[in-house]
């Protein structure tokens, strides 16, 4: 089974409480995009956002531009749903990050539990090429990972663990680090995973 057919499967065959990385509230993915001060007319780009209700959340904020990537289509869907009508005012890209390419430009890229599922060399680099590529010049980049205290898999599959120290270097020179937080995060299924969460500016 190939990586978008993993996911297709996943969001076909369960809902929200049936997978662990579902939040009831994304406090702080909303904190660091809030603490980027940009303004509500910025473009946010939600990787891997699926059918995350932070986009709920982020035009409730009154934020105007807002793209939301998974690679599948089937959690695109499950958003566009949910969100009625207002689904118009977003735009939906079907991609895996590591093949994402777009004219558009963004100023804040968000990811949250994406880029621990990229183990291979070569994926990680394609990311961050995608990610430099995709922000303006000092545009935001917020990473959320598993951390060195959190899962050695999910959903069936290896994933990095991610330290504040490992995550610089792995996004420097190009980017800036400028806040770290640390998250334990309650799965629907009562159990704790810890995050790491990064913001970071483009040079």
């Amino acid at each position: 089974m190939d990586n978008k057919q993993h996911w297709e499967t996943i969001y076909s065959e369960k809902q929200p409480k049936e997978v662990s990385w579902t939040q009831e509230y994304p406090t702080l993915s909303l904190e660091l995009i809030q603490n980027t001060k940009q303004p509500k007319s910025a473009r946010i780009i939600d990787v891997g956002g699926g059918e995350s209700i932070l986009v709920d959340h982020l035009l409730q904020l009154g934020y105007q531009n807002i793209a939301v990537l998974d690679v599948s289509e089937n959690a695109l869907k499950r958003s566009q749903l949910r969100l009625g009508e207002i689904s118009k005012n977003i735009e939906w890209i079907v991609s895996d990050i590591t093949d994402f390419h777009s004219d558009k430009k963004y100023d804040i890229w968000h990811d949250r539990a994406v880029f621990h599922f990229l183990t291979d060399a070569k994926a990680i680099a394609k990311y961050k090429t995608n990610a430099l590529h995709a922000l303006n010049e000092k545009g935001d980049f917020i990473i959320g990972t598993f951390s060195d205290l959190g899962p050695k898999k999910c959903s069936g599959l290896e994933i990095n663990q991610y330290t504040e120290e490992i995550l610089t270097d792995v996004f420097s020179p190009e980017f800036l680090p400028i806040e770290f937080r640390r998250e334990d995060h309650l799965t629907p299924f009562g159990t704790l995973q810890n995050f790491v969460f990064g913001r970071f500016q483009k040079r």
